[in-house]
């Protein structure tokens, strides 16, 4: 049946009993604090990343904030390939197509691994780029120099992701959550050495980052590949056997389901990538704060995304097993945990916020005082789109999982673009609310693809 059509789903067969809402919840927990803790570590990567930069320099943290950012603009939308991953899986294995889980990861391998070489001249050339977009010169030489480097860690960023999203399917999510652990203390112990000169390494800066980031990426790929190939329990789906084989029907399938992912991706990321360069338009110090109240905010939206991707699985699951009922019950499980973490977020960021910023800068950093008020009002910002960033997170997750992305994408591109972005603009240089106008755009955006998410969701599946 196909999956652009709202109702597609409300004539599968039935289950002859639901779960019941604990079951449900305990189901989307179960599956998602291990993919939530996941999340949480591969984004401590780059929370690492912040905070060591901005122990060594303000003009390093902006930079390399800026780069990051523009580097997961493009991660994103080759991520969408592995998002596309997991349902494939998820429904396959429930059907018992065990041919079809060895088929989608694979080719979704092959589409992310062509991607990044595709992509990989942007990061090579980034400087002009960032100058042109108006950042200082300074800054646009280091975040140049950031993607230069960081670059080369694409493919494997994202081949990790497709197996990330393999194994979380077939609910091995432990190992996933214990390899990323691992890979944060490497990246530490990296950044020392290439940030700041340790070890008789030359002292690089925001490069450094960019380095040690690219050898972390190398490093958990290799853990999870062999995870994935040796694992007796595994063996079965012989996932590298002839991968140099192409299978085009698999490739198509899921480039048809991963391009409209990772656009809608690359909107919402792209949506705060724009928001990055704006605030650049404001100065270094209101960068630097946007980019410390990003990182504060993006941390806690991993819980959402674990979440998002539990319920994908489940949802996945059910449309394998053609269970209406329990995919409709696993959906409101998933929506009320999310809810419930967004409304404990809001309250964190009200009473931490000062805590949360103060913690990204060294304690003698002139700037700290200008800083620290700018990134807590942001946060206070934040906190009014937990719900609505929340809301769209898990819509999307839900809607994935019954492989309907294509009207999605439009959604979040509208959304994001012709809502989000005009709203912050005008808010911050027309009316001359500067960086809280700016976040109150956002606020904007996330709300509206929100609620039509939702409303495209539960039209697709009924509310029986």
């Amino acid at each position: 049946m196909p999956s652009d059509s709202p109702g597609f789903l409300v004539t599968v067969a039935t289950a002859p009993a639901a779960l019941g809402f604990r079951s449900n919840a305990r189901a989307v927990l179960g599956l998602g604090l291990p993919l939530v803790g996941s999340h949480m570590a591969q984004f401590s990567l780059h929370v690492t990343d912040t905070i060591m930069l901005g122990w060594y320099g303000v003009i390093d943290l902006a930079a390399g904030a800026l780069g990051a950012t523009m580097f997961f603009a493009f991660f994103t939308l080759g991520a969408g390939y592995a998002n596309a991953v997991m349902p494939l899986v998820a429904t396959a294995a429930a059907g018992g197509e065990e041919d079809e889980v060895r088929r989608a990861t694979r080719m979704g391998m092959w589409l992310s691994i062509g991607y990044a070489v595709l992509v990989l001249p942007f990061f090579l050339y980034a400087a002009p780029i960032l100058s042109v977009l108006g950042q200082e010169a300074e800054v646009s030489a280091i975040g140049g120099a950031y993607l230069a480097i960081v670059g080369f860690g694409l493919a494997p960023a994202l081949l990790v992701m497709v197996l990330k999203s393999y194994l979380a399917a077939l609910g091995r999510t432990q190992v996933v959550l214990w390899v990323t652990v691992s890979a944060v203390f490497v990246n530490a112990a990296l950044n020392w050495v290439f940030i700041f000169g340790n070890l008789g390494a030359p002292e690089m800066g925001a490069r450094g980052a960019a380095l040690a980031s690219v050898f972390v990426q190398l490093f958990t790929l290799a853990v999870m590949l062999a995870y994935a190939v040796w694992l007796p329990a595994l063996r079965r789906y012989t996932l590298l056997v002839r991968f140099w084989r192409a299978d085009w029907p698999a490739l198509w399938r899921v480039n048809a389901l991963g391009l409209p992912i990772g656009l809608a991706m690359l909107a919402e990321t792209g949506l705060f990538a724009a928001s990055a360069v704006m605030m650049g338009w404001l100065g270094p110090n209101p960068l630097a704060a946007h980019a410390i109240a990003l990182e504060i905010t993006a941390m806690f939206f991993m819980i959402h995304m674990g979440l998002s991707n539990a319920a994908t699985v489940l949802v996945g699951r059910a449309r394998g097993r053609r269970d209406i009922v329990g995919l409709r019950a696993a959906a409101r499980a998933s929506i009320v945990i999310s809810m419930a973490v967004a409304v404990t977020t809001m309250l964190i960021y009200f009473t931490l916020g000062e805590l949360m910023v103060g913690a990204f800068l060294a304690p003698d950093d002139p700037k700290r005082a200008v800083i620290v008020p700018l990134g807590v009002t942001l946060l206070w910002v934040a906190a009014i789109f937990q719900l609505a960033d929340g809301g769209q997170a898990m819509a999307m997750g839900l809607l994935r999982g019954i492989q309907d992305t294509k009207l999605p994408m439009v959604i979040a591109a509208v959304s994001y673009w012709l809502v989000g972005i005009p709203v912050s603009y005008a808010l911050a240089f027309v009316l001359g609310y500067e960086g809280v106008g700016l976040w109150l755009g956002l606020v904007v955006g996330l709300a509206v693809a929100a609620v039509a998410l939702m409303i495209r969701f539960w039209r697709a599946v009924g509310t029986g």
